[in-house]
C-alpha cells in the first residue's frame, strides 16, 4: 500500500530536526501574538516600569525606552501586530490570487489578456509606493495596513496558479473530467486546485514574510501602526536612541524579534517546498 503525498510529506518534516525547530519557533510566536490579543501577557507594556534608558537586567529584559516602560513587553506586543499583520493580509491576498489566476490559466483568451494587463501594471508601479500611497489614501493604523499590502501582494500567486492552470489544463486527468461531461468551475475547483495547493501552501509562508516586513517598513515611516509599538516604530525611536545616547537595547530587542521569526519562516517554507514537491 503506497504512502499519500501528504503522509510522505509530513514523514520528511519529521527527519528534518531545523525545520521541526522553527515550526515550533512560529508556533511560540502565534502563542505570544493570543496572549498579548487577550491581555495574558504584557499586560502595561505601556506604563512607567522604571528609569529611563534602564540598562537590560532579570527585571527587564531588553531594558526600558526613553520613558521608562519595558523593552521586552514591547516587543511581544509588536510580536502580535507583526504576526496579524501576516496572517489577516495573506488571507486576503491569496483568494484574490488564486481567483484572478484560476480564471486566466484556465479561460486564456481575452480573460488571460486582461488579467495580465492589470496585473503587469499593477506591479510595475514600485511596491513601497503603491503602499505608502494606498496608506495615505486610507488613513494610518493597522486597518489601512491590512487593505494595502492585502490587495498589492497577490500578484506572485497570481502568477503561478496561472501558470500551473495552463500546465495541468492539458493534463489527462482534466480532459477525462471534460469527457465526461463535468462543467468548468467542477473541474476548477475539484480535479485542479487540489493539484497545487502545495504551491499555495508554500507561498503562504513566503507571503507571511513579507507582510511582516511591508509592516515594519510602512511603521517605521509612520503610516502603520499608530499608538501601538510596531517593531518599526521601535526600530525608528532607536534609531535615536543609539545616536544620541549610544542606547541599543530597543533596537536590538525589536530587530532580534523580527529577524528571528523571518528567518524561522524562511527555513521551514524551503523545507516544506522539498517535502510537497511531487518530484521528489
Amino acid at each position: 500500500m503506497h504512502d499519500s503525498p501528504t503522509r510522505k510529506a509530513i514523514r520528511q518534516l519529521k527527519r528534518n530536526k531545523l525545520a521541526l525547530f522553527c515550526l515550533v519557533v512560529i508556533a511560540l510566536y502565534c502563542i505570544i501574538a493570543l496572549l498579548t490579543k487577550t491581555g495574558l501577557l504584557a499586560k502595561g507594556y505601556g506604563e512607567i516600569a522604571g528609569v529611563s534608558y534602564a540598562s537590560p537586567s532579570w527585571d527587564h529584559i531588553f531594558g526600558t525606552d526613553f520613558l521608562g516602560r519595558d523593552v521586552f513587553k514591547r516587543v511581544l506586543v509588536g510580536t502580535r501586530i507583526a504576526m496579524s499583520v501576516g496572517l489577516i493580509t495573506t488571507l486576503i491576498a491569496i483568494p484574490i490570487g488564486i481567483f484572478f489566476g484560476s480564471l486566466a490559466g484556465y479561460y486564456r483568451g481575452k480573460v488571460d489578456d486582461i488579467i495580465v494587463w492589470f496585473y503587469s501594471t499593477l506591479d510595475s508601479i514600485p511596491y513601497l509606493i503603491l503602499l505608502l500611497a494606498l496608506t495615505l489614501v486610507l488613513g494610518k493604523g493597522l486597518t489601512a495596513v491590512f487593505i494595502a499590502i492585502g490587495f498589492t501582494s497577490w500578484v506572485g500567486i497570481c502568477r503561478i496558479v496561472r501558470s500551473e492552470f495552463i500546465r495541468q489544463k492539458e493534463l489527462d486527468y482534466v480532459q477525462a473530467a471534460r469527457a465526461l461531461g463535468m462543467g468548468h468551475i467542477r473541474i476548477m475547483v475539484v480535479h485542479i486546485l487540489p493539484n497545487i495547493f502545495h504551491l499555495i501552501i508554500i507561498n503562504f509562508s513566503l507571503m507571511f514574510v513579507s507582510a511582516i516586513k511591508a509592516e515594519v517598513i510602512l511603521s517605521f515611516l509612520g503610516v502603520g501602526a499608530q499608538g501601538e509599538p510596531s517593531w518599526g516604530i521601535m526600530i525608528s525611536d532607536a534609531r535615536l536612541e543609539l545616536i544620541g545616547r549610544g542606547v541599543y537595547w530597543q533596537l536590538l530587542g525589536a530587530t532580534t524579534a523580527m529577524f528571528l521569526i523571518i528567518l524561522c519562516f524562511s527555513i521551514f517554507a524551503d523545507a516544506l517546498r522539498d517535502a510537497l514537491d511531487p518530484k521528489k
